[in-house]
C-alpha cells in the first residue's frame, strides 16, 4: 500500500489512475509520494518515507531541488501537459498587444448612460484603439520546447513569418516543428528582424533578464514582447523605459509584479497560462503516471533532478539505487549484490550532474538492501 500526500487540489481525472494499492489524502502521514501544484515546499520537512514529488505543471521553483537530491527524492514535472493551454493564451496575448482590445473595452464602459448617443460616440472614439494586423508580420519564438513549438506552428497558420531560436532543441521538438519556421542562429537575428517576440525558456542564470536594455536596443522600433514563461526573464525597469521611449509598443505578460501594474502599454494577466480544466486534467494524469511508474517499477521519466532511466523488468527483484556520480560506485554495488549469492541479469545506469541512478534486475531473493546501503556514496536503495 502506497500513501500519496496532495498539497493542492489535484484533478480527479488524474487521481482515478491510481490503483487500489494507493491511498490519497491531503493529511496522510509517512507518504511515499507528494503531488503538488503551486504550494511551496521549501519550509517543509521531508519525511523519511518520501521517495518522489510530482509537480502537476512545468515549473518547479516551489520545490527545494537540492535538498531533494541530497535525500534521494526524485522530483518530477509534467512538461507539455499544459502546452496547448499556454499556446492559446500566447496567441490571445499577441492579439491583445496589437489591437488595444483591453483599452477599447474599458473605454466603452465609460459610455454607459449616454443613451442613443452611444453609437455616434463609439464611431468617433474608436480610432484611438486602432492597431495592426498580425498577418504577414514577423514573430520570433525564443525557446522551442513543448510550448514554443506549438506557438511557432500556430503563428505560421495565422499567416506570420516565424523565426525560431533554441540551441538546445530536443529531437521531439525538432520533429514537431514545422519546416517553414526559419532557424535563427542567434538571439540577435530575432531582435533585428521580428515585430513580435515571445519567450518560452526556463529561468536560469543564462536566461535571467534576457530582455534587458542592451538587447532591447537591438530590436526593431515598435516591437511587441510577450512573456508567458517567467517574470524574471524580463527586466521590468528596462521594459517600462522602452515603452515610454516608444521603442516597445506593447508588453504582455502572465506575471504580475507591482512595478508594472498600471503602466500604459503593459497588459498583465493573472497567471492564466495553465488555468483550463483540460490542462489541469492533463497535468494530473501525467504526474500520477510518473509516480506510479517510479514506485512500482523504479523507472524515471520527466525528472528534473535525476537522470531518465527506464528498463523492462526481468529477474526476481529490481534493485534501485540513487548514488553520487563518482567512480567505482557501480562496481561496488555489483560486488555487494554478487556477495549475497544473487545474479545480475540486466542493469542500466545514467548520471545527471552530481547524481546518478542505477537499476539492477536480479535473479534471487536475497536481502541486498543492507549490503548496498553500506557503500558510502550510495544515497538511497530500494528493492521492488
Amino acid at each position: 500500500m502506497y500513501n500519496i500526500l496532495t498539497l493542492n487540489k489535484i484533478s480527479n481525472t488524474g487521481l482515478k489512475l491510481f490503483s487500489d494499492e494507493y491511498v490519497c489524502s491531503d493529511n496522510c502521514e509517512n507518504p511515499e509520494a507528494v503531488l503538488v501544484r503551486s504550494a511551496s515546499m521549501h519550509e517543509m520537512e521531508m519525511p523519511k518515507s518520501l521517495l518522489a514529488i510530482a509537480r502537476a505543471g512545468a515549473g518547479v521553483n516551489n520545490i527545494p531541488l537540492d535538498k531533494c537530491s541530497e535525500e534521494g527524492i526524485v522530483v518530477f514535472n509534467t512538461p507539455g501537459a499544459n502546452a496547448n493551454a499556454v499556446k492559446e493564451l500566447v496567441i490571445a496575448g499577441m492579439l491583445l498587444s496589437s489591437r488595444k482590445i483591453v483599452d477599447g473595452i474599458e473605454w466603452t464602459k465609460t459610455l454607459k448612460g449616454n443613451g442613443s448617443a452611444v453609437g455616434k460616440m463609439v464611431e468617433k472614439g474608436k480610432s484611438a484603439f486602432a492597431g495592426p494586423e498580425i498577418m504577414g508580420k514577423k514573430i520570433g519564438v525564443i525557446g522551442l520546447g513543448a510550448i514554443g513549438v506549438l506557438v511557432a506552428n500556430a503563428a505560421l497558420s495565422l499567416g506570420m513569418e516565424v523565426y525560431g531560436y533554441d540551441p538546445y532543441i530536443s529531437v521531439k521538438g525538432a520533429w514537431g516543428l514545422s519546416s517553414s519556421v526559419q532557424h535563427a542562429l542567434s538571439l540577435d537575428t530575432i531582435f533585428a528582424n521580428c515585430d513580435y517576440i515571445t519567450i518560452h525558456v526556463p529561468l536560469t542564470n543564462d536566461t535571467k533578464e534576457v530582455i534587458c536594455e542592451a538587447n532591447i536596443a537591438k530590436m526593431k522600433d515598435g516591437v511587441r514582447i510577450l512573456n508567458f514563461a517567467r517574470a524574471e526573464l524580463v527586466n521590468s525597469n528596462d521594459i517600462i523605459k522602452a515603452i515610454a521611449d516608444k521603442k516597445i509598443s506593447a508588453y504582455v505578460t502572465d506575471f504580475a509584479t507591482d512595478d508594472i501594474i498600471g503602466v500604459d502599454g503593459i497588459t498583465i494577466l493573472p497567471h492564466l497560462g495553465a488555468s483550463t480544466p483540460e490542462s489541469e486534467d492533463n497535468c494530473a494524469k501525467m504526474a500520477v503516471q510518473e509516480v506510479r511508474e517510479y514506485l512500482e517499477n523504479g523507472n524515471i521519466v520527466n525528472s528534473v533532478n535525476m537522470p531518465a532511466v527506464s528498463m523492462d523488468r526481468t529477474g526476481d527483484i529490481r534493485v534501485c539505487v540513487i548514488h553520487k556520480n563518482v567512480p567505482n560506485v557501480i562496481s561496488q554495488i555489483s560486488s555487494k549484490i554478487s556477495e549475497t549469492g544473487s545474479n545480475i541479469e540486466n542493469m542500466q545506469s545514467k548520471s545527471r550532474g552530481d547524481y546518478a541512478y542505477s537499476i539492477f534486475d536480479v535473479k534471487g531473493n536475497a536481502d541486498v538492501t543492507t549490503a548496498v546501503s553500506e557503500i558510502s556514496d550510495v544515497i538511497r536503495v530500494r528493492v521492488i
